[in-house]
């Protein structure tokens, strides 16, 4: 009996692939948006108090000296200004020629007035962009083999 040795098949290799995936992101548009303002105008109806003061001015004739400027002065809620003027006798003196009699009266009254008010509403558009193509897909690396034993496939 001859020395039997297992008969040996020959080495395979195979090779060992492996995908790998690489996920990007980019800006797509997706549609713009428009906003315009548009003023709308209304009348309203305004009731308020509304203060007045009517002034009355009365010229009182004085005729009386005095010895120097006579400052302005209030007496029963009125103001009384002094007109003065130079008159030469022998000596000067100041003599009060006429006085301003002045009165303020408040008066508070409603008048309803029509007002026109605006206001401003925005208009919103929104536009749909064309359909943008799909990222380049099924990109894929160079595939590369990998032998264990380092030797060749025979």
């Amino acid at each position: 009996m001859e020395n039997q040795r297992p008969r040996r098949e020959p080495r395979r290799v195979l090779p060992i692939v492996a995908e790998r995936l690489r996920v990007d992101r980019r800006r797509v548009t997706v549609g713009t948006v428009r906003i315009t303002k548009k003023t709308r105008y209304r009348d309203v109806v305004v009731d308020e108090p509304v203060a007045h003061e009517d002034v009355r001015v009365r010229r009182v004739p004085a005729g009386r000296f005095v010895d120097g400027p006579v400052p302005d002065r209030y007496v029963n809620g009125r103001l009384i200004v002094s007109i003065l003027e130079e008159v030469p006798v022998i000596v000067r003196r100041l003599r009060v020629v006429e006085e301003l009699h002045i009165e303020r009266r408040r008066r508070v009254v409603r008048r309803p007035q029509r007002v026109t008010v605006r206001r401003e509403d925005p208009i919103i558009e929104r536009e749909r962009a064309p359909r943008a193509p799909p990222p380049e897909q099924n990109i894929r690396e160079p595939r590369r083999s990998s032998r264990r034993d380092g030797g060749s496939n025979a």
